[in-house]
């Protein structure tokens, strides 16, 4: 690395390789303490129904790769880009020390995901700021309305939407992303905005009327005691089927890779709820390694750098 090169460090939240790292992956989650055998056989159940593991760590590898690619075309020897993880190896401190240890002046944060919240990307930017030390962190805080990011949902949605819609078929879309605990909420945390912006965002780009043919709702609560913020996507799919709705289509803008949160907690839980309640159901697309908006996120990164 150059005198003047940058430390791009991509940040993700990680998920076990093999069957194996489950149970580590899970005491990570918890700050150290293992799970119950029930939890972890819980949760080992929901990968084996989606195949055994996640496919999240080959596409967060992917969509850093073709960010670097990226900037690297642009811009030829400048940007060095390693990988940074919440809860797997390589965690967000030692990624960032490791540009740090490659000569990085100063580092560009970006974590995968659209949303701020201090509770999720408040807490990736301070790690990465922690592992590189005395080298500052540059971070790039939101990209919920990044115009690719609202292109690639719209359209795809609009597909689906004309997929299922019918002349005597009602259609609600249901823009989710992961829930939080309401505390964080009642702090003044921005995220319910956040997710408000991309959805108004997508909505608009269709022409949807909120409520009457969009809503907002939280998904994949954690198993704690305490309230998260909802209403909860298989609530507010039974809310949909006793008003009347005869198709629900989420659009998880929350989520930017197919994970367990997608691929259980969507396509096979929230199916089921609206298979039961009569509901045609779909679910759009992730962003995984698109083109189009690896290349906006790569453009981020540099308007951040300059």
């Amino acid at each position: 690395m150059s005198e003047s090169s940058v430390g791009v460090l991509v940040m993700a939240y990680g998920t076990p390789r093999t069957p194996a790292e489950i149970e580590p992956y899970y005491t990570d989650i918890r700050r150290g303490r293992p799970p119950t055998p029930e939890a972890l056989a819980d949760l080992t159940n929901r990968y084996a129904a989606i195949g055994g593991v996640s496919p999240l760590a080959q596409l967060t590898e992917a969509q850093a790769q073709a960010i670097g690619d990226d900037l690297d075309a642009a811009e030829p020897g400048r940007f060095q880009v390693g990988l940074g993880l919440k809860h797997a190896d390589p965690k967000v401190e030692d990624g960032a020390a490791a540009l740090v240890a490659a000569g990085a002046e100063h580092i560009v944060g970006l974590v995968l995901a659209p949303h701020y919240s201090s509770y999720s990307i408040g807490q990736y930017l301070s790690r990465a700021q922690d592992g590189a030390g005395n080298v500052p962190v540059r971070g790039i805080e939101s990209w919920a309305t990044e115009p690719a990011f609202v292109s690639f949902l719209a359209r795809d949605l609009a597909t689906r939407v004309d997929a299922l819609s019918t002349a005597d078929r009602k259609v609600h879309v249901l823009f989710t992303a992961h829930s939080l605990p309401q505390r964080i909420i009642d702090g003044g945390d921005p995220y319910p905005h956040e997710l408000r912006s991309t959805a108004e965002a997508v909505a608009g780009e269709l022409g949807l009327v909120e409520g009457d043919e969009w809503s907002i709702a939280w998904q994949s609560a954690g198993r704690t005691p305490e309230p998260w913020i909802g209403p909860d996507v298989l609530d507010a799919i039974d809310t949909l089927a006793d008003d009347g709705a005869d198709a629900v289509i989420v659009s998880s803008c929350g989520f930017v890779a197919d994970h367990l949160e997608v691929l259980y907690d969507l396509d096979i839980e929230a199916a089921q709820r609206a298979e039961a309640r009569g509901l045609a159901f779909d679910r759009t697309a992730s962003v995984n390694a698109d083109d189009t908006v690896m290349t906006a996120l790569a453009e981020l990164v540099r308007t951040v750098a300059e």
